[in-house]
């Protein structure tokens, strides 16, 4: 199936989760999320959730990461809607964060993160079993991650799907992808 079909699908998938189902299905994905092996990281990027799209609620993964591992820089993006680049700035709390055109929570000023990123959580519509992605359709994650050497975990309320068929040389393969069910680990071709 081709992207535009897929994203139109996983749009209205999302849609249809009820208020009380995304909570839920949230807490799931961090129990997947909180067995990762975090002992080499040093440094973390989280997207932040987009709430009026029924994304997962990734502030979860935060506020575990806090208590868990208070050692790991947490950093989330800013996106630049000009130059349809993402910067990276130290997560300080919620307080910093404002919402953008988009509806997309963003940190307003802060410390800007230039250096190594070891793991980076994913926003994605559908994903498919070779651990392709459809996102929005911007390309953000895919630029920010072109030669980036770093774990690359996806998370999804849904399964995997039919191959992506319109996969192009910018597209970037997950390493793993987070569902409520499993982890997909596509470094090893298979399913945990």
């Amino acid at each position: 199936m081709k992207k535009a079909e897929l994203r139109k699908l996983a749009l209205n998938k999302r849609k249809l989760l009820s208020p009380s189902a995304i909570p839920a299905l949230s807490n799931q994905l961090l129990a997947h999320f909180s067995r990762l092996d975090f002992s080499e990281v040093k440094t973390i990027h989280v997207f932040l959730p987009i709430v009026e799209k029924n994304e997962p609620d990734t502030f979860l993964f935060i506020d575990w990461l806090r208590n868990n591992h208070p050692d790991i820089k947490i950093i989330v993006p800013k996106a630049d809607f000009e130059t349809a680049l993402m910067h990276n700035y130290v997560y300080s709390g919620k307080d910093g964060l404002e919402k953008n055109l988009y509806d997309i929570l963003e940190p307003q000023k802060g410390e800007l993160h230039s250096g190594d990123v070891e793991m980076v959580i994913i926003p994605l519509l559908a994903f498919d079993e070779r651990g392709y992605r459809v996102g929005y359709g911007k390309g953000f994650y895919d630029r920010f991650l072109q030669g980036l050497t770093t774990l690359k975990v996806g998370v999804s309320f849904f399964e995997s799907g039919d191959d992506i068929e319109d996969v192009n040389e910018h597209d970037v393969q997950m390493d793993l992808c987070i569902t409520p069910h499993r982890v997909y680990d596509f470094r090893k071709s298979v399913i945990r």
